[in-house]
């Protein structure tokens, strides 16, 4: 059993590194911009950075133009480019549109009026599923959409939506059937956002400098024609790209809390107190072995799941497994790292408190922990009662 990386991925793994450390990792604290986004001319020369690597489109089948990498090759991909906060933590991505499987489930016109222009950089969309009173539990959502002839009409409010003021059009998750709950009661529908009785709400600072909006729809009819899938496929059709989403979430894990470790072991043999360095003592070593420790069980981890959704198996639980664990250990990583560093540790001269933050968001965000152990624990009582 081979638990290396192939060749192609070891080269593409050195590739990103040197790009990230070269080109990114120097310009890290002037990138972005207020709310979590790059400024143009940054995001102009790391696109261009990444045109030149080879993975513009990276998350894009071949057949629409993209790089088509397998979910390996991506994980090695997101790994690198979360060793730096001077790239937007959320949303934004120097390698291309992020699209939802949802939207390449379209067909005929709809695929051509929105998943298209998504691909070509014309149009951008948002996914709108929590709501104040159902996040990681969408069988309580409240937004309804209900069928009126050739129409439906959707009433209710969505909450934490990234994006939301930039979006073209959305994809929303809403009750058709509020008894079946997640199991057949929730159609996803394409709404554009300038239909009306669509209009953003509140805006949410966050911690991590992003902004997210509420949306309220407000009697918003729509065609029958912009329901994706049959009616009750919403839930299932999220479903499919939340794999790859929680091993991307494992990945960006890895790559922060390898930087973290870099960046505390660094410090500890530089740093004296009391006429030793702290790499010399005892209970630094310790914290560095313990990260050590986590980052490569973690990794084994998340390649383990990817190569297993790659191989088209049912890895739903590795899936929560490898979110669940690596979120947490770059949260320690992270936390660690900024003790050590003492009070340089809080400061914004160092990448430390953003990844904190970061890792923090991670543990609550697509899935919190906890949300993650109940899974868990329902595999674990079906396989081993």
């Amino acid at each position: 059993m081979d638990f290396s990386l192939p060749d192609e991925f070891r080269m593409l793994k050195e590739q990103m590194r040197r790009f990230v450390n070269t080109q990114i990792i120097p310009h890290e604290r002037e990138s972005l911009e207020d709310c979590d986004e790059l400024k143009p001319e940054w995001k102009n020369k790391f696109v261009a950075g990444a045109k030149e690597l080879g993975i513009w489109m990276l998350e894009v089948p071949e057949e629409y133009g993209g790089v088509g990498l397998s979910l390996v090759g991506r994980a090695v991909v997101w790994q690198e480019l979360a060793r730096t906060v001077g790239l937007p933590s959320r949303g934004e991505t120097i390698t291309g549109p992020t699209v939802r499987h949802i939207l390449y489930s379209l067909t005929g016109d709809m695929k051509e009026k929105y998943l298209l222009p998504v691909l070509r950089g014309e149009k951008r969309s948002c996914f709108a599923q929590t709501e104040p009173d159902a996040g990681s539990d969408p069988g309580g959502m409240r937004t309804t959409a209900v069928r009126d002839g050739d129409h439906y009409v959707i009433n209710g409010t969505k909450r934490f939506i990234s994006g939301a003021d930039k979006a073209d059009f959305m994809q929303l998750m809403a009750a058709t059937d509020r008894s079946k709950g997640s199991h057949g009661g929730i159609s996803c529908f394409i709404v554009d956002m300038d239909t009306p009785g669509v209009k953003l709400g509140a805006r949410y600072q966050t911690m991590m400098g992003d902004a997210p909006w509420e949306i309220v729809l407000d009697n918003v009819r729509i065609p029958v024609s912009h329901r994706v899938g049959e009616e009750g496929d919403g839930f299932k059709l999220a479903q499919k790209w939340l794999g790859a989403g929680r091993v991307k979430h494992g990945a960006r894990a890895l790559g922060v809390a390898e930087r973290c470790l870099e960046l505390a072991t660094s410090y500890a043999k530089q740093r004296e107190t009391f006429g030793k360095r702290l790499s010399e003592r005892q209970g630094i070593q310790w914290k560095l072995a313990d990260i050590y420790i986590e980052l490569e069980a973690a990794r084994l981890l998340v390649f383990q799941a990817a190569s297993k959704l790659d191989a088209g198996e049912d890895a739903r639980t590795d899936a929560y497994v490898c979110k669940y664990f690596a979120d947490e250990m770059a949260f320690r990583a992270a936390d660690v790292c900024m003790q050590i560093h003492g009070g340089m540790g809080l400061t914004t001269d160092l990448p430390i408190e953003k990844m904190w933050r970061q890792q923090r968001s991670y543990r609550i965000t697509e899935g919190a922990s906890e949300v993650m152990q109940m899974v868990i624990a329902r595999h674990v009582l079906k396989t081993y009662g």
